[in-house]
């Protein structure tokens, strides 16, 4: 009988009890399809006394995932607790010392220490995988490493937090403001501890700086990512891009230009007709584009006990197979420093301003554009509000930083109430 693969399984929430149903569901499948039967050995949670749903009395018990992962009876440790330092990062580093392959689902501990691991990984030949950290049920990790290895990647976007898209588009379809579904979103659990990891797009940058390090062979580069969240967007800001055929997503963009790695997680809006923009609820989407296949479009469930579970499960069955590919696709020594590049190629722009009720404001807000070179397509100006008017305008092409200086131009006059909310029209 061929050897089982064993598994010590550290992290024992929601994703950790759904590889525990999976293991037990799918023994069989799982033998079958791997050749070799798959086995949980050993497990690992501050609270062995927790009623979990699903009993764990047959394994064995550790309550430091360290100690787990230096076990010498499981050959695959299985990093599910979250947190880019502390006990996960101690324990992985732990396991490939210990001469164990680790699958985690620990997306900030790859964006910020992925390289330092994948380096200690392949010296000691031990592999890495983390599918389940990247969009959920959607097998991107896969598509980009192995099915699509032939091509030259020219850019990959999507929507990667299941959480912001949730809160945009009940905002359209419930006609309901920000901050009562970030409420709601709160009670539901649907929200991060520190919920400024969901709304304020570090989730999602952390995701799009591990697809950018496979597609375009550079380091994971976090800190060269620009973020920004959902967090000003209003109900009118939703209303008045439907009102142009456009809806709002929170977009992560990846793209090698001449001046460096472009690498943005950002609210932006997309075509309504676009499948980005008909993407709706907790969903998620990855598009990638290659000089050989065009565009791959990949929609799914971005998060939850089993679409999580199912990814850690992939992973588990390519070791089980004897699968070994390196952490990002290509050697670690081989990626390359990634010189980050603030969005340089010209789009059109969003732009909505409250002016104060002057004489001459719209005037002076043209001029400030015109004199820093941003044509305006459109302008529409809104009922007053108190001693303010809205105003939404609609930009001909122009770069951000050309947009920035304007911006600059327009905080220093007198007619500008708060600060201006800008976003860029995705073409898709």
């Amino acid at each position: 009988m061929t050897q089982a693969l064993r598994l010590g399984i550290a992290g024992l929430g929601t994703v950790g009890v759904g590889v525990v149903r999976i293991v037990r569901r799918q023994a069989a499948l799982l033998h079958a399809r791997t050749g070799r039967p798959i086995e949980i050995v050993a497990v690992s949670a501050r609270d062995p006394n927790k009623d979990r749903g699903v009993s764990l009395s047959e394994y064995a018990w550790e309550t430091d995932p360290v100690a787990l992962a230096n076990r010498d009876d499981i050959d695959v440790f299985v990093e599910l607790m979250g947190g880019e330092n502390g006990p996960a990062k101690a324990s992985v580093e732990a396991a490939l010392s210990s001469g164990k392959d680790v699958v985690t689902a620990n997306k900030a501990l790859l964006a910020i220490h992925g390289q330092d691991l994948a380096e200690k990984a392949e010296a000691s030949g031990r592999v890495i995988r983390f599918e389940a950290a990247v969009a959920g049920g959607i097998p991107v990790i896969k598509a980009l490493t192995e099915g699509l290895a032939g091509n030259d990647i020219t850019r990959v976007m999507g929507v990667m937090n299941g959480t912001c898209n949730y809160i945009l588009t009940r905002m359209q379809a419930q006609e309901l403001g920000y901050n009562a579904l970030f409420d709601e979103c709160a009670q539901l659990g649907y929200l991060e501890a520190d919920p400024n990891l969901d709304v304020g797009g570090i989730d999602a940058a952390h995701k799009l700086a591990l697809l950018s390090s496979i597609a375009f062979g550079t380091k994971p580069n976090f800190d060269g990512i620009e973020i920004e969240g959902i967090q000003q967007i209003s109900l009118d800001d939703i209303h008045q891009a439907a009102d142009m055929g456009y809806r709002i997503k929170l977009l992560g963009v990846a793209q090698r230009t001449a001046r460096g790695l472009e690498q943005r997680m950002q609210p932006c809006l997309v075509p309504s007709d676009s499948p980005l923009g008909q993407l709706e609820g907790g969903t998620n989407m990855v598009v990638i584009e290659g000089d050989a296949v065009e565009q791959v479009v990949l929609r799914g469930p971005g998060a939850g006990e089993g679409p999580t579970a199912s990814a850690v499960m992939g992973d588990v069955c390519d070791l089980a197979r004897g699968l070994q590919i390196p952490t990002f696709g290509r050697p670690a020594a081989s990626l390359e420093e990634a010189t980050p590049a603030r969005t340089g190629l010209p789009a059109p722009y969003y732009l909505r301003l409250a002016l104060l009720d002057k004489p001459g404001a719209l005037a002076k807000v043209a001029a400030i554009l015109g004199d820093a070179g941003v044509s305006i397509d459109r302008m529409r100006q809104y009922a007053h509000s108190e001693n303010t008017a809205p105003v939404l305008i609609v930009t001909h092409k122009t770069t951000r930083t050309t947009l920035d200086h304007a911006l600059e131009g327009l905080h220093a006059t007198d007619v500008v109430s708060g600060e201006p909310v800008a976003l860029r029209i995705e073409q898709v």
